[in-house]
């Protein structure tokens, strides 16, 4: 497909990026800063224009007019709404658009229908979601669901005198009689798409792919808490925060807000009547022991600079053993931050950029890609995906087993008219089931890409 990136910000390149590694689209990037595009056209394979996207010139010399998809992704809605109005009017081409206001988002129904959007995305809204997630299973690092919710993937990491340490993948069926499938462990640095053979260890991150029953049976049967957290302390009082709150609040969670400026304390005051604000500096350690966070079931620590986040976190680890969230803007810290040993690490602008990833590559559907849904798991080193199998597909009425796959690649799960099954190797796949394949290459569009 033809993809114009309007912004290349820390989201834009993300996407030219991840995009730019699939190998089967045209890429065009825009961006006002000529120095920022010329080093992304030098880093990336893509096509390179410096100047603004609501302009018409600008959109022209980039071939709007032949875009398939136009992502808008700078630092300001109005620019972005203006850029997907224009790129509608030129080139008739489906539009995404990076809209943070939430004043705006009682709109968006009105945008995306007047604007003729395809999707408009918030970055603060969809970490919200993903954080609400985790605490409704706090021992989760990731969460991630397929098959219209029926089927999850959970990661988490095996503690210190689990039943899993020192067993056999092949022997978890029989000794713990669950039905989940191991899809990925992840061991220092390397991550595996792990055979029967393989041997758990203490400390290991591992990935489980299952139906939400057979996933809380499984954690239960481990020893592992599965219940939400009762009550919540949240120190930031940031978009992110106001969006989290009402999740939090909506499902029955205490919610504390702790917040520096005493103007913001007013006005979440006015719009979050039934959470308890805190006017105070939250990376006061006499304020946080004050506020109770030694017998916090959760902490989330969503203030604007990283650096106070990762400190708050490595704290609240030595006073609780609630469930604990980074909030982390700066992705090129990825690394570094990965070897603090924090709980679970949100990065807003993945998560953004995987939700665009998603959409783009469900209208590939048209084109004759079947994928239904995708995520990155294994700290961004596989990716799972869903796949809708059609008729003539090679993968039709043969068994798993006998499935000649390439390698780096497990079937981890079938979804039959809404019954999952955790495939054997004698299981069959048929006409209309969707598959979850879990896999360490990229580029994947349609299930035959499985096959050698």
């Amino acid at each position: 497909m033809n993809i114009t990136i309007i912004g290349l910000g820390k989201i834009g390149e993300k996407l030219t990026e991840r995009l730019s590694r699939e190998k089967e689209h045209n890429i065009t990037v825009i961006d006002q800063n000529s120095e920022v595009t010329k080093s992304v056209v030098n880093t990336y394979d893509v096509m390179g224009v410096s100047g603004s996207g609501a302009s018409v010139d600008t959109l022209r010399e980039a071939k709007v007019e032949d875009t398939d998809i136009l992502i808008a992704v700078t630092g300001s809605d109005e620019l972005n709404l203006l850029t997907c109005l224009l790129a509608k009017k030129l080139g008739d081409c489906k539009t995404i658009a990076r809209v943070r206001n939430p004043e705006y988002s009682k709109e968006i129904h009105h945008f995306k229908e007047d604007l003729g959007l395809a999707m408009i995305i918030n970055p603060e809204l969809t970490a919200a979601d993903e954080i609400a997630r985790l605490l409704r299973f706090p021992t989760a690092v990731q969460i991630d669901t397929f098959a219209k919710g029926r089927v999850e993937i959970l990661k988490f990491k095996i503690p210190s005198g689990s039943p899993l340490c020192d067993m056999k993948l092949a022997d978890i069926s029989q000794k713990l009689s669950c039905d989940v499938l191991v899809c990925g462990v992840e061991r220092g640095e390397e991550a595996f798409i792990p055979g029967g053979d393989f041997v758990l260890k203490e400390g290991d991150f591992i990935s489980i792919v299952s139906s939400i029953e057979n996933a809380s049976q499984f954690i239960k049967k481990i020893g592992i808490k599965t219940n939400k957290v009762k009550d919540c302390i949240i120190v930031g009082g940031g978009t992110t925060a106001v969006y989290l709150a009402h999740r939090l609040i909506k499902a029955g969670i205490s919610v504390k807000i702790i917040e520096n400026n005493p103007a913001r304390c007013e006005f979440l005051c006015d719009i979050l009547p039934k959470a308890t604000i805190i006017n105070g500096d939250g990376t006061e350690n006499r304020l946080l022991l004050e506020e109770g966070i030694d017998k916090a079931e959760s902490f989330v620590a969503l203030t604007g600079i990283d650096e106070e986040n990762v400190l708050l976190s490595l704290y609240a680890k030595t006073k609780t053993d609630g469930k604990i969230i980074t909030k982390i803007n700066r992705i090129a810290y990825e690394e570094v931050i990965g070897n603090l040993n924090l709980d679970t690490i949100i990065y807003p602008k993945e998560i953004t950029a995987e939700y665009i990833i998603r959409f783009v590559r469900a209208m590939n559907n048209s084109i004759g890609n079947n994928i239904e849904t995708l995520h990155y798991i294994l700290d961004d080193k596989a990716e799972a995906l869903e796949f809708r199998i059609k008729e003539n597909s090679p993968v039709i009425n043969k068994t798993v087993e006998s499935l000649n796959l390439k390698s780096g690649i497990i079937i981890a799960s079938i979804n039959r008219n809404g019954k999952i099954i955790t495939p054997k190797g004698k299981d069959i796949i048929k006409v209309g089931d969707t598959v979850i394949i879990v896999t360490i290459n990229t580029g994947y569009n349609d299930i035959q890409d499985i096959l050698k």
